[in-house]
């Protein structure tokens, strides 16, 4: 991979870039206009990352790991926004913890900003959205605090059955409250993790070491993987009312806020005890709180809350909550771990190895292979080809997209983004990539549908590409024969010889007519431009497309009206 730049554009991540396109049908090309400068196709280069912020106190193996490396690294922590406003323009990487909030304005700042790295799990404290549009790859360390956040889920919940810290402190007080600290042991209790994730796996494990029962809910991990773990599978409205003890191990998403709720207390059982390790607001902390009141609620373990430090001190004042200045990720090995686990994704990803951890550019984790790049390199080109044929700049309204054979069959997210990268218009300051294309194309009204069929044995690795835009319906079918990406089919007329996409090419439509080859090239070289290759449909009967690659693009396609009814033209 690599980023192309320009001076009035970010940083734009891209396979192929299709040149300017032009339509007989448009007005907008007129005779006086300057030949469509030609875009070479590059294969996908390691992306470019030569200075990283660190803003927060990271374990120094991280810098240790940049530096040896060649990437230069400053650190610079307590920045205010303003400060991180002034600064973030001076470098390729940031790499941030969870006090650095990383916002619209700091990324809409951060003209030369390529990777925001997470040293931790979540990035609440990250603008995604605004990172995508600027094709800015955030990435987080997913495994990094695993088994510290697991370890303290398991602690609160130990010390929630025995009441641990408050006889601890009651010593310190000088008492000896035996019998005000009678606990409960796990053993026999059933564990509802909601969660089933790296964390909800480890916690499972070390809770059924104590002989409890574990159930769960996840809406991703399949039941039959749990199981495997021993953990039983079901809907929440199932798990609530079995449940002792409860925990969390969910992002903090739309879905998720005030998961545990009034209602959702009300269905558990009485005296239901809670754990939250996970981000604060997954518990309605209002809920919980009448919860504990009303008896409903026996205990909360809680390590986060929406409010960090929390203002409010109902809860951590409220004598059965345990609470945690947000300790999970707060151990030696886990801050270590995670250090080391950004620095090491951030090198592999600048040497073009692998991408891990990158939580809004998924789609890029299988483009490492030459084959992946040259199925990119198709997808594009198909879609630049559709997007010549539209009249209009207005981009299409629907996208079908649809993958054969077994070689396309972990292709298909990509695939959908490079085809849209070649049918998105290049709007002023943003160019559509691998990463903001989704976003660019749902802000435009189109809509992507994309499925993958088995091979039929005569059809191994096609893409076909249907569009619906003003001008009507378009489609084209591509596939990569010997390395080389190549268009077989446009507009229902099928090429006798598969078309190579790269260079200057012209579609045309017309009737078959053995004079139309000579009176093309004659009408062409009136215009200075000389036929390099040409390629034929199948079928003669009434009109189909032809294509001819051309030494230089037309500056005006009005001029073959006397022989074409329709045609288009692009540089790949």
């Amino acid at each position: 991979m690599r980023f192309l730049k320009s001076s009035d554009s970010p940083p734009c991540l891209s396979i192929t870039s299709p040149g300017r396109q032009t339509s007989l049908r448009s007005p907008r090309r007129t005779s006086t206009q300057q030949k469509p400068p030609r875009t070479e196709s590059t294969k996908m280069a390691p992306i470019s990352i030569q200075t990283v912020l660190i803003s927060e106190s990271v374990d120094p193996r991280c810098r240790a790991i940049l530096e040896e490396n060649g990437i230069r690294v400053t650190e610079k922590q307590n920045m205010t926004e303003a400060e991180l406003i002034a600064d973030i323009k001076n470098y390729d990487g940031l790499v941030v913890r969870s006090a650095t909030k990383v916002t619209a304005a700091v990324i809409n700042a951060a003209d030369n900003l390529k990777i925001i790295g997470r040293a931790g799990t979540g990035v609440d404290n990250v603008d995604v959205e605004a990172a995508t549009r600027k094709s800015i790859i955030v990435m987080n360390t997913p495994s990094g605090n695993t088994i510290s956040a697991a370890e303290l889920t398991c602690a609160l919940l130990m010390s929630l059955s025995r009441h641990v810290p408050q006889a601890a402190m009651s010593m310190k007080q000088g008492k000896w409250d035996r019998k005000k600290f009678m606990g409960a042991e796990l053993y026999g209790k059933v564990l509802g993790i909601v969660g089933l994730g790296r964390i909800g796996k480890e916690v499972a494990s070390r809770m059924q070491s104590f002989g409890m029962k574990t159930i769960g809910y996840d809406p991703i991990t399949p039941p039959e993987v749990t199981a495997s773990w021993g953990v039983l599978q079901m809907s929440l409205e199932e798990l609530w009312p079995q449940c002792d003890y409860i925990t969390v191990h969910t992002p903090l998403m739309p879905s998720t806020v005030g998961l545990l709720n009034d209602e959702t207390f009300g269905k558990c059982k009485r005296g239901v005890k809670v754990v939250n390790c996970a981000r604060g607001g997954i518990i309605d902390e209002a809920a919980l709180l009448r919860a504990l009141e009303s008896g409903q609620c026996g205990g909360a373990g809680l390590d986060v809350f929406v409010e960090e430090p929390p203002k409010n001190r109902s809860l951590i004042d409220h004598p059965n909550v345990i609470s945690c200045p947000h300790l999970g990720a707060s151990t030696k090995e886990a801050q270590a771990r995670c250090g080391m686990d950004i620095a090491v994704q951030i090198v592999e990803m600048v040497k073009g190895k692998n991408l891990v951890g990158a939580v809004n550019a998924q789609v890029l984790a299988n483009t490492f292979s030459q084959e992946s790049q040259q199925l990119i390199k198709l997808g594009e080109a198909v879609g630049a080809v559709l997007k010549s044929c539209i009249a209009s700049n207005a981009p299409p309204s629907h996208v079908e997209i649809s993958t054969k054979g077994d070689s396309m069959k972990s292709s298909t997210g990509y695939m959908t983004s490079a085809v849209l990268v070649g049918l998105v218009n290049r709007q002023s300051g943003c160019c559509p990539n691998l990463i903001n294309v989704l976003s660019l194309a749902k802000e435009s009204g189109i809509t992507v549908n994309q499925s993958h069929y088995a091979s039929d044995g005569a059809a191994e690795g096609v893409c076909k590409v249907e569009i619906t835009a003003s001008s009507g319906r378009h489609n084209a079918v591509g596939s990569v024969r010997g390395g080389v990406a190549v268009l077989l089919q446009l507009n229902d007329s099928r090429f006798r010889q598969p078309i190579s996409l790269s260079g200057n090419l012209l579609f045309f439509k017309a009737s078959a007519d053995p004079q139309l080859l000579t009176s093309l090239a004659g009408l062409l070289a009136a215009e200075g431009v000389q036929i390099e290759s040409f390629s034929g449909p199948e079928n003669h009967t009434g009109d189909q497309w032809f294509c001819v690659g051309l030494s230089a693009l037309l500056k005006d396609v009005s001029a073959l009206k006397p022989l074409v009814n329709d045609a288009a033209q692009l540089s790949i």
